[in-house]
This record gives C-alpha cells, sequence and structure tokens, in this order.
C-alpha cells in the first residue's frame, strides 16, 4: 500500500480523529450542552407558534429574520463547540446569544403587532430568558477554562 492508498483510507474513517491531546467521546458533543438544547427549544417555538401566525405580507421580512436568528442562534453555538481554541468558541458562543437577543425583539414586535396573543408571547420570553441564562452561564464556564488552562 502506498502513501496515497493509506491517506485515502484514513480520510474515509472518520471514527479516527486526530486532534492533539483531544480524547474523541461519540456520546458527547454539543448535541448534550443545556445552552444548546435551550436554543433549539427556542427555535422550535418559532417555528411552530410564531412563524405559522405570521401574516402572508410578512413572509419575506419578519418571517425571514426570525428563521435566520432561530438557526443562527443553535448552529453557533455547534460551530463554537467545534472549534479547538477557547476563545474561538466564545466568539461564536457570543453570536448565539446575540441571535437569542434579536429574537426577543422579533417577538416583541410580533406582539406589538397583533400576530400573537399574550400567552405565545409570555411563553416565548420565558424560553428566551431561560436560553439567555443558560447561554450566558456556558460562555462564563468557558472563559474559566480558558483562564484555568492559559496558566
Amino acid at each position: 500500500m502506498n502513501n496515497s492508498e493509506e491517506y485515502i483510507i484514513m480520510q474515509n474513517n472518520t471514527s479516527q480523529v486526530n486532534d492533539v491531546n483531544v480524547k474523541y467521546d461519540a456520546n458527547r458533543d454539543f448535541t448534550t450542552l443545556e445552552a444548546w438544547k435551550k436554543a433549539r427549544l427556542v427555535k422550535l417555538f418559532f417555528y411552530n407558534e410564531v412563524i405559522p401566525k405570521l401574516p402572508s405580507d410578512k413572509k419575506f421580512n419578519l418571517n425571514i429574520q426570525i428563521r435566520k436568528a432561530s438557526i443562527s442562534g443553535t448552529a453557533n453555538i455547534s460551530e463554537g463547540y467545534g472549534r479547538y481554541h477557547y476563545q474561538e468558541g466564545i466568539q461564536f458562543y457570543r453570536i448565539s446569544r446575540g441571535s437569542i437577543y434579536e429574537l426577543k425583539d422579533h417577538l416583541i414586535s410580533c406582539y406589538d403587532f397583533n400576530f400573537i396573543n399574550k400567552d405565545i408571547f409570555e411563553k416565548g420570553i420565558a424560553l428566551i430568558e431561560e436560553a439567555k441564562i443558560t447561554l450566558n452561564g456556558y460562555i462564563k464556564y468557558v472563559n474559566s477554562q480558558k483562564e484555568f488552562n492559559n496558566k
């Protein structure tokens, strides 16, 4: 077997991880993070309870903004989790936090324009606040790990 054949075999073996000092645990990834789980609940709330209530003329305005921010909330946590350095991860977690704040503003707009009722509004605010608190806690934890490992 020559080097190019060996490389192709290694490249196709997706269970192999070659990061320095990283032991792969298939049972632990971004989906195990409480912050990601809470952001996912927010995303699903908007997709299932808010977007269907928007008038059709808002389809290409508020609807699109909500979809992008909802996806960004979970996607940036997952991308940050996949980064090797703490600071890189923290940058993505902060972008996710910004998306969650953006969703709060969109929810307020939907309520102000009478697209959603008070019950949906209050449920959304509660989910968003829980996601923000959990994500802020995770950012604080990652920061502490960065400082501890840089000593």
